[in-house]
């Protein structure tokens, strides 16, 4: 039997415990220094407060501070940090790993380096290991649709698992396949992460015609009711465009753009949770700010990453090495988030760029 840490005791990081716990491998769920109040619930009731259901009966639950003794004896440190959380978790688990440890990361991001090109989270990571560890551990992440509430109530849920070294791959799916968790692999780290990286805007995208079609409705009725599905698709197909933009750009794969990690993980993420919830607040005129106060305590997770990834994107453009007409629906959503602009996007703008390498 294998060991697994998950350091992070959010909704996902939890949640992954249930089918490597149900395999009989030792758990051992970490908080960060935010977690203090769920990992309590956990030891006490043996409850997670925020998944709202028992955590399995084989996960052992660890505070921040006792990341060290937690990770002893870890075949895999599974880290469900939030995307912020990328260097705090490198700082706390750096000296406590191991030649030979797999690293998996079910956060999902990109940052933009002072260099002012785009990097993905697992990267991001190994550059803040020390250096004396770094080379001697592998890396691995999960992409695909995925909702917390759903795998943690053991429901049919289809992922991605993805390594630079596909030798680790067949042992990882081992230790968390399941008759309810189905794992596909692949080595397409760049296009598995940044795929996973920009559902979240482009998903807090496709939330904003709820909140525009609210807002139209409140000062002029339809008569015949009808919605806004056209508007919400349109949005939906160009986050799928400039993903595989993006993807392609940075030498992933076309494929994994269609398939799970990206149009299903952008489907899933659409059709609800704190992303489309944010959308809603600002399609109906609020600012980033006030929509804020709306949902206090909450990471957005879209919001997040639009502001992360636009310094790099803005300087790739300047330098010729992204179109300056290649990204429009996130351009326009970085100005929505940060200039207080109003909800109006260019749509005769979108599709102008098909895919650097079409396939046939």
């Amino acid at each position: 039997m294998a060991t697994i840490v998950v350091v992070g005791a959010g909704v996902m990081g939890t949640a992954i415990t249930y089918p490597v716990a149900d395999n009989g491998h030792t758990v051992r769920l970490v908080g960060t220094h935010l977690d203090e109040d769920i990992i309590q619930s956990c030891r006490e009731k043996r409850f997670h407060p925020r998944l709202k259901r028992a955590i399995h009966e084989a996960v052992v639950p660890y505070s921040y501070t006792e990341v060290g003794t937690a990770m002893q004896g870890a075949d895999v440190v599974l880290l469900g940090v939030n995307s912020r959380g990328v260097h705090w978790a490198a700082e706390a688990i750096g000296p406590h790993l191991k030649p030979g440890q797999i690293i998996m990361m079910v956060t999902k991001g990109l940052e933009s380096t002072d260099a002012g090109e785009l990097q993905i989270l697992p990267d991001v990571l190994a550059a803040n290991l020390p250096a004396d560890i770094r080379d001697k551990v592998d890396y691995a992440a999960v992409g695909g649709p995925s909702i917390a509430g759903e795998l943690a109530a053991r429901h049919q849920t289809s992922v991605v698992f993805v390594s630079r070294n596909a030798e680790i791959l067949p042992r990882l799916r081992s230790y968390f396949s399941t008759d309810y968790y189905h794992i596909w692999t692949s080595t397409d780290l760049i296009g598995v992460e940044i795929c996973v990286a920009m559902k979240n805007p482009y998903a807090l995208a496709v939330g904003l015609a709820a909140g525009v079609l609210e807002k139209q409705e409140s000062h002029a009725p339809d008569p015949a009711s009808a919605k806004m599905h056209n508007y919400a698709a349109a949005i939906f197909a160009q986050g799928l465009a400039e993903t595989a933009y993006l993807v392609q750009l940075l030498g992933g794969g076309l494929d994994t753009v269609f398939g799970l990690p990206g149009a299903g993980d952008l489907y899933v993420t659409t059709q609800g949770g704190r992303n489309s919830r944010m959308g809603r607040l600002i399609g109906l005129g609020r600012t980033y700010t006030d929509a804020v106060e709306e949902m206090p305590n909450e990471t957005i997770e879209g919001v997040d990453a639009v502001l992360s990834i636009m310094p790099a994107v803005d300087a790739m453009m300047k330098r010729g090495k992204i179109a300056s007409d290649a990204l429009p629906l996130l351009v326009t959503l970085h100005r929505i988030l940060t200039r207080g602009e109003s909800v109006e996007f260019a749509f005769d703008r979108f599709f102008s760029k098909l895919p650097l390498n079409p396939p046939g």
